[in-house]
């Protein structure tokens, strides 16, 4: 390898590990935003120019943005020739045509020869985003604070033809979405028992703070309800990718319930009170209780065991047994 070639592999490489202050002059050929339910944006860019890039308001379910370069026809007889670099901190945000900007580059290496490029660009530590042979991720991480972001291309080898020069990159930019959904719980009160404390847990993690949205991974999740005051509960929710689902907990009165289901005919006592016929349930206070059911003479005497927080469904059922004899 020429040493001219050597002392550029070995400038471009120790580039991609530093955060480096500039000051230059681009062509600016457009400005793109990135959000949750943006569709691709494409815009053609030349090799010595750029486009910007913001990231819109909602953030929670984007862990990178995807810039990809599909390169002309022409490109693979000049491959080494150009280089792509990424800002963040540009000055000024918004530019179109030839602008002098200032801005900290955090990633510059040759445009490998391919005819479609991939960069993957994390905006979160836990990103989970790794260079494969189609994909390439810079080593430091954009925060969202530090958009928007400058995308640029610039020729480094000189004497090229014109046609080289007017040819154009299509870059396309669009969000990488993480397998996250978010769920938003909604508490409702009896009007007996406002405000009083209770436990969430979802998938046995405790919730700190119910009033704020959760991020949770996209699929079938766990929810309880644990409370000295209102009954426990337990249910299982779905979560959407990039959805935020509305959880309605309605929180009960935890005074026992019974419930008593028997033939019209019959006669239902509770601790020798008649129940009347047109109350299928009552409430009772935790302890031993006694049911009798009468029909006619038959008479059906338990003692339950009453506990808090729970209901209790007590049934009498008749049933006609046939049975055939030789």
């Amino acid at each position: 390898m020429p040493k001219s070639k050597i002392t550029l592999a070995i400038f471009l490489l120790f580039s991609c590990f530093n955060l480096q202050a500039e000051s230059f002059r681009t062509v600016v050929d457009g400005v793109v935003e990135v959000s949750v339910g943006s569709s691709d944006n494409t815009i053609p860019v030349g090799i010595n120019s750029a486009i910007i890039v913001n990231l819109g308001a909602e953030t929670r379910f984007v862990k990178g943005v995807e810039i990809e370069i599909t390169a002309p026809q022409g490109w693979l007889p000049y491959r080494g020739s150009v280089v792509m670099s990424i800002y963040t901190n540009i000055n000024p945000q918004t530019a179109d045509g030839i602008t002098d900007i200032d801005g900290s580059r955090i990633a510059f290496e040759p445009i490998p020869s391919r005819l479609r490029i991939i960069y993957q660009i994390p905006i979160r530590r836990q990103h989970g985003l790794r260079t494969t042979t189609s994909a390439i991720v810079p080593t430091n991480i954009v925060q969202p604070s530090s958009f928007p972001i400058m995308f640029r291309l610039m020729q480094v080898s000189k004497g090229l033809p014109d046609e080289f020069e007017n040819k154009l990159f299509n870059i396309t930019a669009r969000p990488i979405l993480s397998d996250e959904g978010a769920v938003r719980l909604i508490p409702r009160y009896p009007a007996q028992l406002r405000n009083r404390p209770f436990t969430v847990l979802i998938d046995d993690n405790v919730i700190p703070n119910i009033s704020e949205q959760i991020l949770l991974r996209e699929g079938e999740h766990h929810l309880v309800i644990l409370s000295e005051d209102y009954r426990n509960e337990s249910r299982r929710f779905v979560v959407e990718k990039t959805k935020v689902v509305d959880l309605t907990i309605e929180l009960q009165d935890p005074t026992p319930i019974i419930v008593f289901e028997a033939p019209q005919n019959a006669q239902i006592y509770l601790n020798n009170s008649l129940i009347p016929r047109n109350r299928d349930s009552i409430t009772v206070e935790p302890g031993q209780h006694e049911v009798k059911f009468q029909v006619g003479d038959y008479t059906l005497t338990r003692t339950l065991n009453i506990q808090r927080g729970k209901t209790y469904r007590v049934s009498l059922a008749v049933d006609l047994t046939v049975q055939e004899e030789e």
